[in-house]
């Protein structure tokens, strides 16, 4: 694989939406994630820095810009720095019928 990408479910792992890599792969393979708004079912997918990245979780939806790719897995601070989560509500996708 060239330099510039990383596989997918290696990439979940390092940023720590999975415990185990193993794990990371079951999620991709069992439909929970989107890569570029387009369903995946491949973990040795290639991802690449800039990648939109949409993890379906039990409670929740998040969706990720991938901002780097890793060299390993390491503490929860050093994870949060190789995406930027674009789920946080920054502007309402539905106007508020009060605002107009």
């Amino acid at each position: 694989m060239r330099e510039d990408r990383q596989r997918l479910d290696k990439w979940l792992w390092f940023a720590r939406f999975a415990k185990t890599r193993t794990l990371a792969a079951k999620m991709v393979t069992s439909g929970y994630v989107r890569l570029n708004g387009q369903r995946t079912d491949n973990a040795a997918k290639a991802v690449a820095v800039g990648d939109v990245v949409t993890v379906a979780l039990p409670r929740s939806t998040l969706v990720v810009r991938i901002e780097g790719l890793g060299e390993r897995r390491g503490p929860a601070t050093e994870a949060r720095l190789l995406y930027l989560d674009l789920s946080q509500d920054k502007g309402a996708l539905v106007s508020d019928p009060d605002n107009g």
